[in-house]
C-alpha cells in the first residue's frame, strides 16, 4: 500500500466515481415523449448532470438548471445558472424565477427532467407571498447554526417557498416529470434531497413549526406568520398533478460506500461499513468514531487490524462561535483530540461535493499525531473545536483536503484506515 493520504485519497475517488453523474444517468433514462423535453435541475452536481444527459439524449432538448458559484459544467443545449451556497442570493432567486417560467404552458405530451442533488435547497430562492429574499436568507442562516438534522431543515425550507416542497412539479402539469435524483440524504429519501422542488413528501408545516421549537431558531416575525397560516401548506403526494410522474434515485451514500470498500479491498485492505446514514453533532459523532478506533489500534477488537472502517450520512454543527470551518472538518478535529498520540490511525473526513462549509477543502486529515502537531504551529485543538474553527486549525498544519468540485453529491465519507502498528 502507498502513503496513507494516498490510500485515502483514492478511496475518496471510489466513492465519488461511483456516482459518477454519466453512467449513473445512462441507466435511468426516461422515454422519449411525443412532445418536447425540457430539462430543469438544481443542485451543487446539477451541471455535471446536465451535461452527461446530453451525452446520452439522442433527441431534441433545452432547460436550464442552478449551481454554485465555480460548479459549472459546459452544456450545448442546457443552460446553466450559477448561484450562491450555502446562503441564497439575488442569482439564485432569478434562478428560481426562470425555472418556474421554464414549465410553463406545457401540455401532456411533453417531457420534463428534474436533475436534482444535494445544495439545491440554497439555490433555489423563491420566496412565498409577502416574504422576501432577506426573510429566506435569515431562514438559511438561522438553519445552518442550529445544529437541526437536514430533514427537519429542509421541512422548514419547503414551507417558505414558492418553488420547494413539489410545487415545480406541480407547475408543468400536465407534463410528465420525471425526477432524476442524486441523494445526499441520510436514509434517502428523495423528496428531501434540494427540498424537493418537484417532490412532494408528507412533511407538513406542524411538523416545520415542531422543529423551530425544538431547535430554538428564532425566526423573522414575518416568516412565523406565515407558517402558522394555511397559506404555507405544501401539495400533498396524493395531489392527482404529480399521479404520472417518477422519481429514480441514481446515486446514493451506500452506493459509493460499497464502491469505497471494494477499492480497499482491491488494495489488501479490508473494510467495514459501519452506515451511510449517521447523524448527530459532528464533535460527537467524531468522539464515537475516534473511540471505536481506539479500540481496533490498542485491542485489535471489533475489527482485526489492518482494517478500514467507512461511514456515511450528514452529521451538523452548532454554531457556538465565529470560526471557519465545516461538519466534516468539525468531525475530524474531535475525532483527531480523541485519538491523540495513538499510533497507526490515519483518516479522511470529507464531503463527497468537494466543499465543506464555505472554504474551499472538502475535508482533512488527521493522525495520532495531528494534534501535536497542531500545538507547536500555535493552534489549540480544543480551543479551536470549541470555536468551530477547525479548518484554521487544520491548516495550520498543511493537512486540509481541497480535491475541487466533484460533480456530485453523495452526502459524507468518514475513512479511518488502522494498520497494524498501534501503541497507546
Amino acid at each position: 500500500m502507498t502513503d496513507p493520504k494516498s490510500f485515502l485519497t483514492s478511496i475518496f475517488n471510489a466513492a465519488v466515481a461511483a456516482a459518477d453523474p454519466e453512467r449513473t444517468i445512462r441507466s435511468h433514462l426516461p422515454a422519449k415523449p411525443k412532445g418536447r423535453t425540457i430539462v430543469i435541475g438544481a443542485g451543487k452536481g446539477s451541471a455535471q448532470m446536465a451535461a452527461a444527459f446530453e451525452k446520452v439524449w439522442d433527441s431534441p432538448v433545452d432547460g436550464l438548471v442552478v449551481t454554485r458559484y465555480g460548479y459549472g459544467a459546459r452544456c450545448e443545449r442546457i443552460e446553466i445558472i450559477e448561484a450562491a451556497h450555502p446562503v441564497p442570493d439575488a442569482a439564485g432567486l432569478e434562478a428560481s424565477r426562470r425555472l418556474l417560467e421554464k414549465v410553463q404552458g406545457l401540455t401532456a405530451d411533453d417531457l420534463v427532467v428534474a436533475l436534482i442533488s444535494g445544495g439545491g435547497s440554497a439555490l433555489l430562492p423563491s420566496p412565498a407571498a409577502g416574504l422576501t429574499l432577506a426573510d429566506e436568507i435569515a431562514v438559511n442562516e438561522a438553519l445552518l447554526a442550529s445544529g437541526a438534522p437536514i430533514a427537519a431543515m429542509n421541512t422548514i425550507r419547503k414551507h417558505v417557498s414558492t418553488i420547494k416542497g413539489g410545487r415545480l412539479a406541480a407547475a408543468a402539469h400536465p407534463a410528465r416529470v420525471v425526477s432524476l435524483v442524486v441523494s445526499d440524504i441520510p436514509g434517502d429519501n428523495p423528496a428531501l434531497v434540494a427540498s424537493g422542488p418537484t417532490i412532494p413528501d408528507t412533511g407538513s408545516r406542524e411538523d416545520a413549526l415542531a422543529s423551530i421549537a425544538a431547535y430554538g431558531m428564532k425566526l423573522p416575525a414575518s416568516v412565523m406568520a406565515h407558517i402558522q397560516s394555511p397559506a404555507a401548506d405544501a401539495p400533498r403526494p396524493d395531489d392527482p398533478r404529480f399521479a404520472g410522474n417518477e422519481v429514480h434515485l441514481t446515486a446514493s451514500a451506500g452506493v459509493s460506500l460499497e464502491a469505497a470498500a471494494a477499492e480497499a479491498e482491491r488494495q489488501g485492505i479490508e473494510a467495514v461499513i459501519l452506515s451511510d446514514s449517521i447523524e448527530g453533532e459532528a464533535r460527537e459523532v467524531g468522539g464515537v468514531h475516534a473511540a471505536i478506533a481506539r479500540e481496533v489500534a490498542t485491542r485489535n477488537r471489533p475489527f482485526a487490524k489492518p482494517v478500514l472502517i467507512l461511514s456515511g450520512g450528514e452529521t451538523t454543527v452548532t454554531l457556538r462561535a465565529k470560526g471557519k470551518g465545516g461538519r466534516n472538518s468539525e468531525f475530524l478535529l474531535a475525532f483527531a483530540i480523541g485519538i491523540d498520540g495513538v499510533n497507526g490511525i490515519h483518516a479522511l473526513a470529507a464531503d463527497t461535493d468537494g466543499i465543506d462549509g464555505s472554504e474551499n477543502n472538502a475535508g482533512a486529515f488527521a493522525d495520532g499525531s495531528t494534534v501535536a502537531r497542531m500545538r507547536a504551529a500555535g493552534a489549540d485543538a480544543k480551543a479551536m473545536l470549541a470555536g468551530n474553527n477547525a479548518w484554521t486549525a487544520f491548516n495550520a498544519v498543511g493537512d486540509l483536503f481541497v480535491p475541487g468540485p466533484t460533480g456530485t453529491n453523495v452526502n459524507d465519507l468518514r475513512a479511518i484506515l488502522i494498520n497494524q502498528i498501534a501503541k497507546a
